[in-house]
This record gives C-alpha cells, sequence and structure tokens, in this order.
C-alpha cells in the first residue's frame, strides 16, 4: 500500500495530539520530532524534511493554534498544506495545443516502464477523445519496438515505427508528418534509455527535443528506488529542462520519499503515478487528494471519480430499479460484481475512505472479499441460462446443486449458502421498496422523527 509505513507513523502522533485539550511548545516539539523522523524513514530528502518540520514548527507555535478550542485539528490543518505544497500544491495535466498536434516525449532510464507508460498515457489520453499515435524511437533494447507494436495492439492505438536501422531523430522527425497526414492529435514519442545517465543519452534525447520541439517532456522514474529516483528527476531536468514527471509503482512504494522529495527538488511537478500492472492503472497526480490519504482523511473525489469512470451509469440504475421491482436474477448478479470489479482492488478503494488507519488494515485479509466474488461468480456461470434466470430451480434440485459445485469447484454447501444470500437480499430488496411506498402514502407520518 502506497505511503503505508508514513501514513500510519503520522496518523499515530496526530492522534496523540488530537487526544490532548490543550497543546503546549512541548507538545509541539515532541510530535516535530516524531513527524521528521517519520519523514526521513519514508526516505525523504533530509534537506527537505529539515525546511517542511521548519515551516510546520512555526506555524503549529502560532497563536492560532495554541490558543485554540481544537489544537489537534489545527495541527492536521498545517500538516495537510504544507505536505500538499512539499508535493506541488494542485495538479498539472499535459500541455495540449488548442490547434495542431500535442508532442509528448517520455524519457527515462531502461527499465523504468516508460515502453508500458507509453501505452497506459496513450490509453488515458485516447478515452479524452484524442487520437494518439505511438512512436518507436528505441532502436536499441531488444524488442523494444516489438513490445510496444503489442501494447499499441492491446490499447487500439497505432505505433508508428521505422525499423532498428534508422537515426532516432529521424523516425521522431517522420512521426509528425505521418501523424499530420493521419488525423492523429497527439503523438507520444518513445525514447531509449541507459542503465545509467551518459553523454550519448543526453545527446540523442537533446537532439530529438530540437527535432521535434514537444509540449512535454515527462521523465519516467520508479518511484520504488527513493532518492535514486530524486537524482535522476534532477538529472534528467538539468539537462533537458523536463515539464513533469510519471512516478511508476507507487502502489507498491511503502516508504512514499520520491513522490515526497522530486517537486522540492527538481522543481517540475509531478504529473502521474502508476499504480498497478494492467493498463488503466495510471492516476492523475493531485498533491492535496495524496496529502489527505497520508493524513487518514481519505479521497472521497478521487473515489467519485473512479466510479463515474468505471461504471455503466445507465445499466447502474437498470439494477437498481430491478433490485426494487423483485426482478433481480442471477445474471444480474452477476453484472453488479462486474462493475464492482471495474473499481479495483479492495485495498486501494479503502485507502480513499476517510479515517481508514493503515495500520489497523495490516491485520485484515482483504483479497478475502475479493476471493468470495470470484467464487460467486465461478457458482453462477457454472448454472445454465434458465437457472441464472429462475434461480428456484437450483433451490428445489440436490442434482443440479451437485452439477454446479462441480462445475465451479466448490462444495454443496456453498452453493447453498450463496442460494440462501441471494435469496436474503432480494427479501431486504423487497421490504426496502414497502418502505419507500409506506412513507410516499404517509403511513409513518405520525413518527415523533418524522415531525
Amino acid at each position: 500500500m502506497a505511503f503505508e509505513g508514513l501514513a500510519s507513523k503520522l496518523q499515530e502522533t496526530i492522534k496523540k495530539l488530537k487526544g490532548k485539550g490543550k497543546l503546549n511548545e512541548k507538545d509541539i516539539k515532541e510530535a516535530m520530532r516524531e513527524v521528521k523522523l517519520a519523514l526521513l524513514e519514508a526516505d525523504v530528502n533530509y534537506k527537505i524534511v529539515k525546511d517542511f518540520i521548519g515551516k510546520v514548527s512555526e506555524k503549529c507555535l502560532g497563536s492560532e493554534v495554541l490558543e485554540s478550542l481544537t489544537p489537534g485539528q489545527q495541527v492536521i490543518k498545517i500538516v495537510n498544506e504544507e505536505l500538499t505544497a512539499l508535493m506541488g500544491s494542485s495538479e498539472s495535466s499535459i500541455n495540449y495545443v488548442n490547434n495542431g498536434i500535442t508532442i509528448i516525449m517520455l524519457v527515462g532510464l531502461q527499465g523504468a516502464g516508460k515502453t508500458t507508460m507509453a501505452g497506459k498515457l496513450a490509453l488515458q489520453i485516447r478515452k479524452k477523445n484524442k487520437r494518439p499515435l505511438l512512436v518507436a524511437c528505441d532502436i536499441y533494447r531488444p524488442a523494444a519496438i516489438k513490445q510496444l507494436q503489442v501494447v499499441g495492439k492491446q490499447i487500439d492505438v497505432p505505433v508508428f515505427s521505422m525499423g532498428d536501422k534508422v537515426n532516432p531523430v529521424d523516425i521522431a522527425k517522420a512521426s509528425i508528418e505521418y501523424a499530420k497526414n493521419n488525423n492523429h492529435n497527439v503523438v507520444i514519442v518513445d525514447t531509449a534509455g541507459r542503465l545509467h545517465i551518459d553523454e550519448d543519452l543526453m545527446n540523442e534525447l537533446k537532439y530529438i527535443k530540437a527535432s521535434i520541439n514537444p509540449n512535454d517532456i515527462l521523465l519516467v522514474v520508479d518511484s520504488m528506488t527513493g532518492q535514486d529516483a530524486v537524482n535522476v528527476s534532477e538529472s534528467f531536468n538539468n539537462q533537458l529542462d523536463i515539464t513533469g514527471v510519471i512516478l511508476t509503482k507507487l502502489d507498491g512504494d511503502t516508504r512514499g520519499g520520491a513522490a515526497l522529495s522530486i517537486k522540492a527538488v527538481s522543481g517540475k511537478p509531478i504529473k502521474f503515478i502508476g499504480v498497478g500492472e494492467k493498463m488503466n492503472d495510471l492516476e492523475v497526480f493531485y498533491p492535496d487528494r495524496m496529502s489527505s490519504r497520508i493524513l487518514g482523511m481519505g479521497d472521497v473525489l478521487s473515489l467519485i471519480e473512479k466510479a463515474q469512470a468505471a461504471i455503466d451509469e445507465k445499466e447502474a440504475k437498470e439494477l437498481g430499479a430491478k433490485m426494487l421491482n423483485q426482478d433481480f436474477n442471477l445474471d444480474d448478479y452477476l453484472t453488479l460484481m462486474s462493475q464492482m470489479k471495474k473499481l479495483g482492488p479492495l485495498n486501494k478503494l479503502i485507502e480513499m475512505i476517510p479515517g481508514v488507519n493503515a495500520k489497523e488494515l495490516q491485520n485484515i485479509d482483504l483479497s478475502q472479499g475479493e476471493k468470495e466474488m470470484k467464487r460467486r461468480e465461478a457458482i453462477i456461470t457454472s448454472m445454465t441460462k434458465n437457472e441464472r434466470k429462475n434461480p428456484n430451480l437450483v433451490i428445489s434440485s440436490s442434482s443440479r446443486k451437485k452439477r454446479i459445485s462441480q462445475g465451479s469447484g466448490t462444495t454443496v454447501q456453498e452453493v447453498n449458502k450463496f442460494l440462501k444470500e441471494f435469496e436474503m437480499m432480494k427479501k431486504v430488496m423487497k421490504q426496502t421498496k414497502n418502505m419507500q411506498k409506506g412513507f410516499k402514502k404517509g403511513i409513518f407520518g405520525k413518527l415523533p422523527f418524522m415531525s
């Protein structure tokens, strides 16, 4: 889970402060010492930690906190604001041009995940009704061009390639002409990387930059490398004047030092974060929302946006109407589970819920809920079409249950349990509808809570 260690320690420190009615200078200093240690353990740059603690301490020792009726809340507010400022204050988007072609150049060291990230970025851009083109400019790494072509096919985005014998600068220039002639309005150039920063790599990237004049130069770095990612960001920025950073593997980075240090060190914003292996696992980086998550304040806005993007509104309304009208069958239940799965893994969703402490989640096996969903899906898909539409056929037949359990790799008891829960859910929905009718008729109008 991203920022797991840091989030847990900061939330514990803040919890202690909230438990006190009044705060004095000693309380603040002790809390800041714990915050400082938490940031250093999270692999945040020492100079940044020092500056951060200085700013937070100065504000926390002001009369606004010490004389407040809710000093703990005031400290949270200050820490939240400073964390947000540290990561860049507000989100930074792609520099799209109004007319013509937006050119995005991806750079970075070998192994950072540029090629996969090019595909993820193209997919996100295509969802905004743009027409992206991927360009294969890595002619050195074996099968790099083929990898980009496979990624492009997977997301249905065309790939421009001239093979591995043509100079990357010429490929980049030719791709812009191709985009003009083929109605593409965004070009994403996947460049070569090296195992380390060297003169040849930088010179080639400078030549490509000069030849196509990109609107965005995005550096792809692995957040798991911590301060190395920060140093790489600074080096690339000094030589190429990058416009932003894409942090990969943030979902697996329990420390988060890179995310907290890059903006302050390089001066350039984190624009996107990779949060998984699937092509959809790319998110816009919102500093304020990330700060809220770290402090256990949740990220309701991202949760809502995720739901709106993933769930078909018309389909959801139809399912809701069926549930209330007792027309809900097992095919509909399957659709409902499919909608829920689109939101992503349970642990990622829980991070966005306000008040959830990362430490408290450590002993909870969140995978059980996902396993149960897969089990139920297997049970339903082992039924005939007729059985899904009329579950009573299964409920009244032991031979059908036995066949379904064998087909789904479950036991007859598990099939029974699922069917019982499904029937219980339908009963609850019937009661809900009856209550709604009651409210409409006014039969509850004389109750005290309704007056």
